[in-house]
């Protein structure tokens, strides 16, 4: 994937919800929510302060975060679905290099 988000923004791949419940029911695709978790793709160069400087993003390529249901854009970028989000539009950091222990 070629793409470099700017400032601080994040591309992020929704990770995929489960199709079947704990009781067994197949849930179908037009029932099933949006996930609200995703792995970070891709992270701009951070965020550019009022006095000219840039804080670095405190999220990283390969973590896994919680944003809200209707945060951010959605993109298609060679023919994949992804979320372009701000790093202010994250909740929570779940897994991968960043969350903690």
């Amino acid at each position: 994937m070629k793409i470099r988000p700017l400032h601080d923004r994040i591309v992020v791949k929704r990770l995929e919800s489960e199709t079947q419940t704990k009781g067994g029911i197949i849930i179908p695709d037009s029932a099933k929510e949006k996930p609200i978790e995703g792995r970070v793709v891709a992270v701009g160069n951070g965020k550019l302060l009022r006095d000219g400087k840039l804080r670095p993003l405190d999220i990283k390529v390969g973590d896994v975060v919680l944003f809200g249901k209707y945060a951010g854009n959605e993109v298609k970028i060679d023919g994949e679905d992804y979320v372009l989000l701000r790093e202010d539009d994250l909740l929570a950091i779940t897994g991968g290099e960043g969350a903690a222990s």
